[in-house]
């Protein structure tokens, strides 16, 4: 046989067995929320071949061997967390264990973190900061199969300036504060920023985060001030855009918020005292926020209770916490881009979808808090021809709840099915 055939031949007898050997599944969904249109569809039958959705069709397939029924469910893409910490959670004890602790041991508990998140509906997130690059490592766990967890987006170790909120020996003694540099996220120069932001694509991390102005849970007495110079922030942004990354932004206060906003910043992370003109000026250059309602909540709660903060740190949890949402109901109101961030890890992993209810409380719809978790992550991640909405040809991640979340946000605090990347987690 002709070898141009016989290569021809091979190649359609090779589709032929793939297609024939291709894992095929069906989904009943009762309801089927559109992200796009916003509208509820009933009685969906979703096809998923190996790990994409190969059809959406409004009449049962004759060949039913592998269906799941949700008939009773409403079914909606996988929920994306962009402000997630895996390898941590908050608790009395946790300014000691960095001194008991050692990298394997945050490692498993990371997993056991990326777990919890998984089956709360979350099938990606976006890690901005961690110890020992632990979630890059999980990251390519999860990637290659060894273990199960939400598809994770890693800044590895975040990049904050000598005393700054990302200075990872703020609270030592003398003997071991030592003078940490680029390599281990602490600039002080326009050459640091660029040299920090190099050593994390040689890490691995998919983006870069940025502590741009002081920090609640820091041992240091500012949680608002600006920590970064604009020619420091400005050669962060640079250097990320010639590596391929966006950058996310750590802020409380306004001056370190305009800076990394003017400068081009992806993401402004809490946002607390954000004001109209950074809400201008966010709205100008196309700067998501990202708000952080839950961990607000959260830090205000516990600075009630005497021994839960070091005291350094309760006064200013006391006061940054409950306006974290009055910052997001304003900035909502203003046209500010929301993109959905939980902060946790400050909060427990698994709470994740509490995050809803606070913002649909202060008036954003339903279907917006929702779109703020599907679509918007997946455009900001450039995952949107991947994730983000239940689309033939897009991947299958896809949750599903008891009632019809536009009608009942609250539902989305219990996901009672997943499936990521084709493959049932939660049934």
């Amino acid at each position: 046989m002709n070898k141009k055939y016989l290569l021809a031949f091979s190649s359609l007898a090779l589709a032929f067995s793939s297609s024939i050997n291709a894992k095929e599944q069906w989904l009943h969904c009762g309801q089927l929320l559109d992200v796009n249109s916003g509208k509820i569809v009933k009685d969906q039958w979703l096809q998923i071949q190996d790990n994409t959705i190969g059809a959406i069709v409004s009449s049962a397939p004759k060949k039913t061997d592998n269906l799941i029924s949700l008939k009773d469910k409403t079914c909606l893409p996988g929920l994306m967390d962009m402000h997630v910490h895996l390898d941590g959670e908050m608790n009395p004890k946790a300014y000691i264990e960095e001194f008991i602790l050692n990298p394997a041991d945050l490692a498993y508990r990371a997993h056991e973190y990326a777990q919890r998140t998984l089956n709360a509906g979350f099938t990606t997130v976006r890690n901005p900061g961690d110890s020992y690059n632990v979630t890059i490592s999980l990251r390519n766990a999860i990637n290659q199969g060894w273990v199960q967890g939400p598809r994770i987006f890693s800044a590895g170790k975040a990049i904050g300036t000598t005393g700054g909120h990302a200075d990872p020996t703020n609270g030592y003694n003398a003997q071991l504060v030592g003078d940490p540099g680029p390599k281990q996220g602490v600039v002080n120069s326009v050459e640091d920023a660029k040299k920090a932001v190099r050593q994390r694509y040689k890490d691995g991390a998919d983006f870069i985060k940025i502590t741009a102005t002081g920090g609640v849970l820091s041992l240091a007495k500012s949680g608002q001030n600006p920590q970064f110079t604009k020619q420091e922030v400005q050669a962060v942004i640079d250097t990320a855009q010639d590596y391929g990354m966006h950058v996310a932004a750590h802020a409380h206060g306004k001056e370190g918020m305009l800076r990394a906003v003017n400068a081009g910043i992806t993401t402004i992370e809490h946002g607390t005292y954000m004001d109209k003109e950074v809400m201008q000026a966010m709205k100008k250059m196309g700067t998501y926020y990202v708000p952080t309602i839950l961990a607000g909540k959260f830090v205000a709660e516990k600075s009630k209770i005497d021994g839960y903060f070091p005291e350094i740190v309760r006064p200013k949890a006391a006061a940054v916490g409950p306006q974290i949402q009055k910052t997001f109901e304003q900035a909502y109101q203003a046209g500010v881009k929301i993109a959905f961030g939980t902060d946790s890890g400050v909060s427990a992993h698994g709470d994740n979808g509490k995050e809803f209810a606070y913002m649909v409380e202060v008036g954003m719809p339903a279907l917006e808090a929702i779109q703020s978790a599907t679509l918007t992550p997946a455009k900001i991640l450039d995952i949107d021809h991947q994730l983000g909405s239940l689309e033939v040809g897009k991947l299958a991640d896809i949750i599903a709840v008891d009632n019809n979340p536009l009608e009942d946000i609250t539902s989305l605090q219990n996901v009672t099915f997943v499936m990521k990347d084709g493959q049932i987690i939660k049934q």
